[in-house]
């Protein structure tokens, strides 16, 4: 491998963090596991960085490095043709939601800004989001009840480098096959590697559940080794 990127990963790791390491160490790469990860180390400003950790860490690490991390669109979901969610989806600004609008699954655009749930009543939710913007905005989905099943892959210029289930128990072919069919739908929005969650359910089969940065995705069963790839190009050294 020429010339591999240092791999920048959070001081504290677990099982899926530490194949994920071995396998970069493998491919012949360096790791740098980082404490205090805001303070800037000049040696590393002078290298080709990889970021892979949690939202905080990476962001920041973003920003200090000067690069890029490659996300996909956090809307995308709710501009979706129906036959790919199965369910309604809109993003709209917290002024915007309503009484009627429940029971439904609520998660805010930018993640963490609260805890992502079902939610039954609007006292509830804005219990959750007491303090925020209204103009912030939020994804609200029709709930989806009977969901055997969840898997998520990780994927690289449109080619599922792997797939593997993480919740239940469903026919993960005919999931591949479904996810196959949607990426050549919108290969052309979305981001060169990119995660995507897929979820069956009884009446409606197999759906697209969400969209993950392969920066801070978990590897979910899926093998290090296959999706290294995807790990290491979320980053775009500038």
């Amino acid at each position: 491998m020429n010339n591999p990127a240092t791999l920048l990963v959070p001081e504290k790791t677990d099982t899926e963090f530490d194949q994920v390491v071995a396998t970069w160490l493998k491919r012949g790469g360096t790791i740098r596991q980082l404490g205090k990860y805001w303070i800037k180390e000049e040696t590393l400003a002078q290298q080709k960085i990889a970021i892979y950790g949690n939202q905080t860490f990476a962001l920041v690490l973003a920003q200090i490095y000067n690069v890029t991390l490659l996300s996909p669109d956090d809307t995308l979901i709710a501009r979706l043709e129906a036959r790919w969610v199965k369910r309604h989806i809109r993003a709209i600004q917290l002024k915007d939601i309503r009484r009627t609008d429940f029971p439904a699954f609520i998660k805010p655009v930018i993640p963490k800004l609260f805890i992502a749930g079902i939610f039954d009543k609007p006292e509830d939710f804005n219990a959750a989001t007491h303090g925020l913007e209204d103009t912030e905005f939020i994804l609200i989905a029709e709930i989806v009840h009977d969901i055997r099943a969840e898997a998520r892959a990780f994927i690289s210029n449109s080619v599922i480098m792997d797939i593997a289930l993480y919740e239940g128990a469903a026919n993960l072919p005919d999931g591949y096959q479904f996810l196959s069919d949607f990426i050549a739908t919108y290969q052309t929005v979305l981001p060169s590697v990119v995660v995507v969650d897929i979820a069956f359910s009884a009446h409606a089969g197999w759906f697209i559940l969400e969209f993950n940065a392969c920066w801070g995705a978990g590897l979910n069963n899926c093998v290090a080794d296959k999706v290294i790839d995807c790990i290491i190009g979320a980053t775009i050294n500038k």
